[in-house]
């Protein structure tokens, strides 16, 4: 007895050894895709604070810095040339006395020396002086003192005789300054010639206050180019004198009206105050005449205000035609959409609809997002063929249909990231060029009924094809940074990919694949609204997202905006159960790639008729591969995953299975 069941137990034994030998089909899948790699601890930089609370919002000791300005320019048509005093009233709300002021001094970018002609090894080939400071000073004891300074690069340190006290503390000091304006090598102010006269497109014309945050102290990084502006917001008062026969279209509310402009201009801008339709201004055939100008001669000083804005700019020309309409917010407010442009780009297959693709953008995002704030908003033709100022933006000359509105659109995108939701562009322009790029893809499916719509220029999709399938060219590149690489440290071959269409197609899988429209507007809503006119890092934007929306993101930051993780989900098999077709469809899915996503499977039967399986991101929680049975019960022709082809899936080959 004991030999036959010693026996026994050794057959058995052999049995479960030889069957734990055996590998699932699961097994010999090869895979990249490590679970707790993705889904380890989130890719939070530090714990919330008193400052930057746990939920994504600004937290309860929130402070922030603030500064006023008074500027009075004079542009110098002959010599080319803008000067101005600059009157700066800087508010100290940080809890530290601060001893010395740092400001940018933005125009010493196009210096013979200066730091950006370094930058990609390909020294620019025209240059000015940049910023000549004439003098800074402040009134002590009733007396005008001079205040030491030091210029490094595109910055300037003022050092104080006393500190500017914490939590309240206040001074007002002056600069004096000149420059040379630079002509098309400007980029973004310049100016240049149309056939009625100069286009001069004037911008960081002053010398600007840097931020001094919770984050980094002063932020000082230098103007290299591609990283933008992180500025404070103030109320600003300016002055620009100019000769008499130039039209200035500056941000912000004219104060002067009856003084720069004639009677029927004025009655025509209050005609447009009122009018859906375009009213024009300035017709073409006024341009050239004396009767279109209040006085024949000498200057004009034109007069504007804006209120908690971060900046200013202005467009000056002789050459302007101007045309205006009414924008309508929520709850009765208003506005007023302008543009001004030369005799070469009218007519309604250019600028003249450049006004109506300003309206209606505003009005979209208006209705959609935050309610757009200022008196005005001005489209200006010029060269710098695409940038962005609160209230103003410089659009291409020779821009038409489609992509003046989509430029347009983009363009005055900007006033709500980081015009209104204040981030900083030189560090994070992926919270101000990814977010727009995101919002201008619904403005193109809403104007006049899609009418310039799907946008899948090179904005979203360089060649016009599918969005998801466009960003994988940089995904797989390995020499591909970051969304998170500093701006000025993102090639230029990598700069649209990832500012501009990575960031912006991860906020459509947000949207559309993981979260759902609804959750996410509402999200996305509650932190535009919670960081208005505030400065928001990263993680802000991050907690915030995951907080509203009640969901855990950790993976998908670290996935999509920290690193390029590939996405490789196969359809490994798919067959009826037990080779019924009654008893549904048991397919093998496997993750190939590090990234993860949530994708849906679609069953296309010989009906013609369709099924759908949404698979939700815990489905790689802890698995590579898995398998799963489809309750179908009719004869199937085929199934997919990604059936719309909306995940950036690098090898779409693997994703279908015939039945």
């Amino acid at each position: 007895m004991k030999n036959k069941l010693t026996c026994t137990a050794l057959l058995l034994s052999a049995a479960l050894i030889a069957n734990a030998q055996k590998k699932s089909p699961l097994d010999t899948i090869t895979s990249n895709y490590v679970p707790s790699a993705l889904f380890s601890t989130t890719p939070f930089t530090e714990k919330g604070n008193e400052f930057h609370s746990t939920n994504g919002d600004p937290g309860p000791k929130y402070w922030q810095n603030r500064a006023d300005y008074q500027l009075n320019v004079k542009l110098d048509t002959a010599s080319k040339t803008i000067s101005g005093n600059a009157a700066i009233t800087y508010t100290n709300n940080s809890p530290d006395a601060l001893r010395y002021l740092w400001l940018h001094v933005e125009q010493n970018t196009y210096k013979r020396n200066a730091r950006s002609n370094y930058v990609t090894g390909a020294a620019a080939a025209e240059h000015t002086e940049g910023y000549v400071i004439e003098s800074v000073s402040m009134m002590q004891n009733g007396k005008s003192i001079s205040l030491p300074y030091v210029v490094t690069d595109t910055r300037m340190q003022v050092r104080l005789p006393a500190a500017v006290t914490a939590k309240g503390g206040k001074i007002t000091f002056v600069i004096k300054y000149h420059y040379t304006i630079p002509g098309a090598f400007g980029g973004r102010t310049d100016y240049t010639d149309t056939k009625n006269g100069k286009i001069y497109e004037i911008a960081q014309f002053y010398p600007q206050m840097c931020v001094y945050d919770d984050s980094l102290g002063w932020d000082t990084a230098p103007f290299l180019g591609s990283g933008e502006f992180y500025l404070e917001y103030g109320d600003f008062d300016y002055k620009v004198t100019v000769p008499y026969d130039i039209i200035v279209a500056g941000a912000g509310e004219l104060l002067n009206p009856t003084e720069v402009l004639t009677a029927t201009q004025v009655n025509r801008l209050s005609t447009a105050r009122n009018s859906d339709n375009t009213v024009m201004i300035r017709t073409a055939a006024e341009v050239n005449s004396p009767a279109s100008r209040p006085v024949s001669k000498g200057t004009l000083t034109w007069r504007f205000r804006m209120l908690n804005t971060r900046d200013v700019a202005f467009g000056a020309s002789k050459a302007y035609i101007w045309d205006a309409a009414r924008v309508n917010l929520p709850g009765g407010k208003k506005s007023l959409a302008m543009s001004v442009y030369p005799v070469e780009s009218q007519g309604n297959e250019a600028w003249g609809r450049a006004t109506e693709y300003l309206k209606k953008s505003i009005e979209y995002f208006s209705e959609k997002w935050f309610v757009y704030p200022y008196p005005t908003a001005i489209n200006e033709a010029g060269i710098a063929g695409g940038m962005e100022y609160p209230g103003i933006v410089f659009d291409g000359i020779n821009d038409k249909g489609k992509e003046l509105y989509w430029v347009t659109a983009h363009e005055i995108g900007h006033n709500w990231f980081p015009m209104i939701v204040g981030s900083n562009e030189r560090r994070f322009a992926w919270m101000d060029e990814g977010f727009n790029t995101f919002i201008d893809i619904y403005a193109s499916d809403n104007f006049n009924k899609g009418e310039y719509a799907p946008k899948r220029d090179g904005e979203y999709a360089p060649g016009g094809g599918n969005p998801a399938d466009e960003i994988i060219p940089s995904i797989l590149d390995p020499e591909s940074p970051t969304i998170m690489t500093q701006p000025d440290a993102i090639p230029e071959k990598f700069r649209h990919p990832l500012t501009y269409f990575k960031p912006a197609f991860g906020m459509v899988l947000l949207r559309e694949q993981i979260l759902g429209k609804d959750r996410f507007d509402y999200a996305f809503r509650n932190y535009i609204h919670k960081w208005a006119y505030k400065h928001p890092q990263p993680d802000d934007f991050f907690r915030s997202m995951e907080n509203a929306a009640g969901e855990d993101l950790g993976w998908f930051w670290k996935g999509w905006y920290y690193n390029n993780y590939k996405l490789d989900i196969a359809l490994v098999d798919a067959r009826y159960t037990s080779k019924d077709h009654t008893k549904g469809i048991q397919i093998t899915v496997a993750n190939k790639e590090a990234m993860a996503i949530p994708f849906t499977v679609e069953v296309k039967f010989k009906d013609g008729t369709k099924e759908r399986t949404y698979f939700p991101v815990e489905s790689w929680l802890q698995l590579k591969a898995f398998n799963f049975t489809l309750p179908t019960t009719k004869d199937a022709e085929s199934v997919i995953i990604d059936p719309d082809n909306a995940l950036p899936d690098i090898n779409r080959k693997n994703n279908m299975r015939k039945l």
